[in-house]
């Protein structure tokens, strides 16, 4: 005999034998479990929450600028003095530094995947033990509750009001009610009931191993910060190719004078064109991002998430597990129509022993009421966010029989049912409420709820999270809107939200009456921060709706409910103490269960788009000016003015060193959308500038110096002017003005005055200032630049903004 389970694309796999792929109720025995590892019969795909070592070193070495760099490197070495292949040390070093940033980043993510990973209950011996998805093996009788992920396909084995939600899968979003023998997919999750299902693919065969190895896998794509890096360097392929080849025939044709020499200053004018740092400094921004946040416990599943919580402008929270932590307490049961209270105590007690995997809801009541004597469950009806009740039917300890409902008393009850008033001055205190109502027939009607007897109201006391006030006053200072929406009565949420200092809380909202058309919702979740009542499909429509008008939404949750919010948000955080299905599809996993986290989380993505937008200008002002000195080079049919040493030098002290403090340095504004428009908006009059101001000092100091020595002293002086025009955009780059910043810009300024006081260091990097008339001529082409640039960077601020 043999069974079969429908895989991922819908197809059968090959037979698998029945006793493969059977087990009995009490799961595998510990010889199977060992006979199946023999065979390699394990759930064996590795955890990759980051690249391996070798792809790290790859991915930083092997590139296209690299290559270039190298071969010019080669050349120079063998041709020209050391100083000038400076620039190749640079470059290996700031390789060096991007692998050990990484790999540091690849350890900490290990890490936390370790402690975030889920660790599904298996069942072996007769006995339920957590294990690692790495050690099921084919066969394992797998238990399911709400809220737990499929982490391998298979067939239901046990079904208890089993509701599967494959909408990750299929896209369908209603839940599949399970029952045995139907198949299972890795990937889709519980969201009502429970059962267990057998394992009939594990490892590479299960549809899991392609999610998790896709959806975890560090990486730097999807990112408008990457992509416009990567349009920007294209964009500079294309320039240098033409301008090195006219370059190249202009000094080793046209000038033909010293051969060494010429092919220095050709190679002097091709190295700066490649922002080479550039992609270097956003991969080391970003892997000290990720150290950064898992010091604070702060899973980053997908490197972008820190790049788009940067540029978040709205966040939906949910309240259970978010604004108020998990536990609850039963602060007062009270009686509805003449109920005996002790009666009503134990029917709580006996519902709250009917469910193996309580909510925090359900366990509230348990803690309160322990005792659930000797009555006999016959049915179940496990709690659901788009029913929002449970119930139990039983047998009583007198041999009579019962069913019972425990849920929303708005949707239990009809309008206008006086219970509900009394519901509504306890919601207003911020206080949860829970109706006992006993059901008028069977549970397995379609509508269980019909004709129900409100028998007691039960208040519960939701522990509010001590560091939700001042988060939410950090969103309202950041100019970020936060919205709670959640499932309870909204009255209840807003009170909550109330306590929390939450602005327009006090104008909760229900869920129910929002209008069901894309853009009249929008509206009104715009007006309202507060919604209540909100089903599953409702949080998805209001992040879609939101996202209509342009908003990027962040979406916090834990629960079951959450997930498919979570999944279409622009950016998902779950908690780490949250389903594993939240978890699963979060790009950020607060593993301390710390809603206070969430801040830093901002303030990182902030720090490194932010930095790196500003220091990305100083790169591309360097592309931009090599460019057009090149080409005025070539149709002025003049010797290339720089050697490889000046331009190293002048690359470390205006660009290399300030841009990785610069990078580092704390930066709370909003990330703006179209990074290339902002950063070339600015580059490419700043290259305009510098090029003309360090051309025209350079033809005046050929026509000022001759003879022997002529040349360096033209060189001198054109590095002078191109030196003081490249500082003055830093100068104008680390506003706001800090005491470091300040510091900094002087401290580069005082660096290049050592080399040009300093005798071995003057013959070092070829750099002597002859005269007084051309090197203050210089000077004060520097500082007219200086001042065009002022006004250039205000008339593009307005006629460009952003």
């Amino acid at each position: 005999m043999t069974q079969r389970a429908l895989d991922s694309s819908g197809e059968k796999p090959e037979p698998v034998p029945a006793s493969d792929m059977s087990a009995p109720a009490g799961g595998l025995t510990t010889a199977q479990v060992a006979e199946r590892v023999a065979r390699g019969e394990v759930n064996d795909v590795p955890v990759r929450s980051s690249r391996s070592v070798g792809e790290i070193v790859r991915a930083n070495v092997l590139t296209r600028f690299n290559l270039i760099i190298g071969v010019l490197w080669v050349i120079m070495l063998i041709v020209a003095p050391i100083q000038d292949s400076l620039f190749g040390y640079v470059i290996v070093a700031n390789t060096g530094i991007g692998i050990i940033q990484e790999w540091r980043a690849k350890k900490t993510l290990d890490g936390l995947a370790v402690i975030g990973e889920a660790r599904p209950s298996v069942r072996r011996d007769g006995v339920s033990a957590e294990v690692s998805v790495s050690e099921i093996v084919l066969g394992d009788l797998i238990e399911l509750g709400p809220g737990d992920k499929v982490v391998v396909d298979g067939t239901v084995a046990e079904a208890d009001n089993l509701e599967i939600d494959e909408s990750l899968l299929t896209g369908e979003a209603d839940p599949v009610i399970k029952r045995p023998g139907d198949p299972v997919m890795s990937g889709s999750f519980v969201v009502a009931g429970g059962g267990a299902f057998t394992a009939t693919k594990v490892g590479r065969e299960a549809y899991a191993a392609q999610l998790a190895e896709e959806a975890s896998r560090f990486t730097l794509v999807r990112s408008e910060l990457r992509s416009g890096i990567s349009t920007i360097l294209k964009y500079v392929t294309w320039m240098m190719v033409p301008t090195a080849t006219g370059l190249i025939i202009s000094q080793l044709v046209v000038e033909n004078d010293n051969f060494k020499d010429s092919l220095a200053r050709t190679i002097g004018g091709i190295v700066p064109i490649i922002p080479e740092g550039l992609v270097l400094l956003t991969s080391v921004a970003f892997a000290i991002g990720v150290i950064r946040l898992g010091r604070k416990q702060c899973l980053v599943q997908e490197l972008p998430a820190i790049e788009g919580l940067a540029r978040v402008d709205v966040v939906c929270l949910d309240k259970t597990g978010t604004l108020t932590e998990g536990g609850m307490d039963v602060t007062e049961v009270r009686p509805l129509n003449g109920s005996d209270e002790t009666y009503v105590h134990r029917v709580l007690a006996a519902l709250g022993a009917s469910d193996p995997r309580p909510n925090a809801s359900l366990q509230a009541i348990i803690d309160a009421h322990p005792d659930a004597g000797d009555w006999g469950v016959t049915e179940a009806l496990p709690f659901s966010s788009a029913r929002k009740y449970s119930g139990a039917a039983f047998t009583e300890a007198g041999g009579g029989a019962s069913a019972w409902l425990l849920g929303a008393p708005d949707v239990l009850l009809p309008a206008g049912d006086p219970a509900l008033a009394d519901t509504d001055r306890l919601n207003e205190q911020g206080l949860r409420v829970l109706l006992l109502a006993r059901a008028g027939g069977e549970l397995g009607v379609p509508d269980p709820a019909a004709g129900a007897v409100p028998t007691a109201l039960v208040v519960l006391e939701q522990r509010l999270r001590p560091d939700a006030g001042e988060t939410l006053a950090y969103f309202a200072d950041q100019n970020v809107d936060a919205k709670v929406i959640s499932g309870d009565n909204a009255v209840s949420v807003g009170a909550v939200a109330q306590k929390l200092g939450m602005p327009g809380a006090e104008h909760p909202s229900d869920a129910r009456r929002l209008p069901a058309e894309r853009d009249a919702m929008a509206a009104e979740i715009e007006r309202n921060a507060v919604f209540g009542r909100v089903t599953p499909q409702q949080k998805r429509d209001m992040v879609a709706a939101l996202q209509s008008r342009g908003h990027t939404v962040a979406m916090t949750g834990d629960g079951v409910n959450d997930v498919l919010a979570l999944k279409d948000a622009d950016i998902g955080v779950s908690m780490g103490s949250g389903s594993e299905a939240t978890r699963a599809v979060a790009q950020i996993v607060l593993l301390d269960n710390s809603f206070a986290t969430l801040p830093s989380v901002v303030a990182e993505g902030r720090r490194v788009i932010g930095n790196i937008t500003r220091v990305a200008t100083l790169f591309l002002t360097k592309t931009v000016y090599s460019v057009l000195l090149a080409i005025l080079v070539v149709c002025f049919q003049v010797e290339y003015p720089f050697l490889p040493r000046h331009l190293t030098l002048l690359s470390t002290l205006t660009i290399g060193v300030p841009a990785f403090f610069l990078a580092l340095a704390p930066n709370k504004e909003r990330a703006r959308p179209h990074f290339v428009r902002r950063v070339m908006r600015y580059a490419i009059p700043s290259g305009i500038i510098a090029a003309a101001a360090t051309f025209a000092t350079y033809l005046l100091a050929r026509h000022a110096y001759s003879g022997p020595g002529a040349l360096e002293a033209e060189t001198s002086a054109a590095t002078l002017t191109l030196f003081l025009v490249s500082i003055w955009v830093l100068a104008i780059i680390a506003r706001p003005y800090t005491w470091w910043r300040i510091l900094l810009v002087a401290t580069m300024g005082l660096c290049f005055l050592i080399v040009l006081s300093v005798p071995w260091l003057q013959n070092f990097f070829a750099l002597r200032l002859v005269g007084m008339t051309t090197p203050w001529t210089a000077v004060g082409i520097a500082v007219a630049a200086a001042a065009v640039l002022e006004v250039a960077w205000r008339l593009v601020g307005r006629r460009f903004p952003t």
